[in-house]
């Protein structure tokens, strides 16, 4: 179960401080019944627990902070005692959801109903080559096999992906060469230029593969990096609504379609304001205030807004800003990572019942409105 999450949403992603994957629990055991939930507290360990599930996955972390203890004299101590008696592990996604495709943002911009998203704030997509090699005709699907099982050629939902370019090869062997194919002297071979796009990670394996397989004792090869792109992971999503409304009606939207806090939805900005473009931000998301600027977003809903850096954006003359509770925000990515968990075990053969927590976690108890 740990690596069907881990392929989901691997550890190398999650920020240089955080602190991802399993917390608790054997990862070798077996998981019949998982529960979903965004923060690891008492509320979601007694469900777990009422519910006999085997996991719990959380998107916060419990143990964030360095400890050197946990014994049951605290809440988080007490908190896996009780975890590890019952004999429910704890697994934490966190920063590496946020910037997963799909992710935490995708989850809160479909809640919300937006089209054709991308990243606000994108991350560099993984750094890719391209191998070209000039390749006899005889051996060109040989070698190719061969390049495809060393990591290239996959695009997407495709593998084995390559491009060829019939030529005419031409050399001189030395009188102490060997060659494969002509005799001593000027030679002109009919080949194939080959060429197969690869991971930069996939550098060494495609190099081995063509020194394994290619017939000359000398192959002509060339691997060029790729131009960098930003990729469709990072932090946050911005998209378009399906027609144009009032940032009222936004605000609504997020109202309705978001779980209720008594936090409830706070809004900056004219609530007359046209609004088509939105950006949101699952969580705490103050710091991506100027990418939603930048991307051109009429308004942008996330959480967590300290008063005086809302109070600069609007000064500043920025996008409007739509603040719910954190948790609310990041609630519908327990769905998605359900479905998406499940559909992936599916295709697997294997099967696991999978139920998401729907226990508002959010700590505020009460909210009074000012009396004048």
């Amino acid at each position: 179960m740990v690596d069907a999450l881990e392929r989901r949403y691997p550890p190398a992603s999650a920020e240089p401080w955080d602190a991802v994957g399993l917390v608790c629990g054997d990862p070798d055991a077996p998981v019949r019944s998982i529960l979903w939930a965004v923060d690891p507290v008492a509320a979601v360990a007694d469900e777990a627990l009422a519910l006999g599930a085997d996991l719990i996955v959380v998107h916060h972390p419990l143990l964030l902070s360095p400890v050197h203890s946990v014994a049951a004299t605290d809440a988080k101590g007490s908190l896996l005692h009780r975890l590890i008696r019952g004999g429910v592990a704890l697994y934490v996604a966190h920063t590496n959801a946020d910037v997963a495709s799909p992710g935490v943002s995708d989850a809160l911009a479909a809640a919300l109903g937006l089209l054709q998203t991308r990243p606000l704030q994108a991350l560099p997509a993984r750094p890719m080559d391209t191998v070209v090699v000039m390749v006899p005709e005889s051996h060109v699907a040989r070698l190719r096999a061969a390049l495809a099982e060393a990591g290239a050629g996959t695009l997407g939902e495709y593998d084995a992906c390559s491009f060829e370019t019939a030529g005419i090869g031409r050399f001189r062997a030395r009188d102490s060469a060997r060659p494969m194919i002509g005799t001593a002297g000027d030679n002109a071979v009919p080949e194939v230029r080959l060429e197969m796009a690869l991971p930069r990670s996939r550098r060494d394996a495609v190099r081995a593969a063509i020194s394994a397989v290619h017939p000359y004792e000398e192959p002509a090869y060339e691997i060029h990096e790729r131009a960098a792109y930003d990729g469709d992971t990072g932090l946050g999503r911005v998209g378009v609504l399906p027609e144009p409304t009032t940032l009222a009606a936004l605000a609504d939207r997020v109202a309705v379609r978001l779980p209720a806090t008594h936090h409830g939805v706070r809004v900056l900005g004219d609530l007359e304001r046209p609004v088509l473009s939105v950006a949101v931000c699952g969580g705490s998301g103050d710091s991506l205030l100027g990418a939603a600027d930048a991307a051109g977003a009429d308004a942008y809903v996330t959480a967590d807004l300290k008063h005086h850096r809302a109070l600069e954006h609007d000064e500043a003359g920025g996008c409007a800003v739509i603040d719910v509770a954190h948790w609310a925000s990041e609630w519908p990515w327990l769905a998605q990572a359900s479905g998406l968990l499940l559909a992936d075990l599916d295709a697997e053969g294997a099967t696991v019942e999978s139920r998401v927590s729907d226990l508002p976690t959010d700590p505020w108890s009460a909210h009074l409105d000012s009396v004048t």
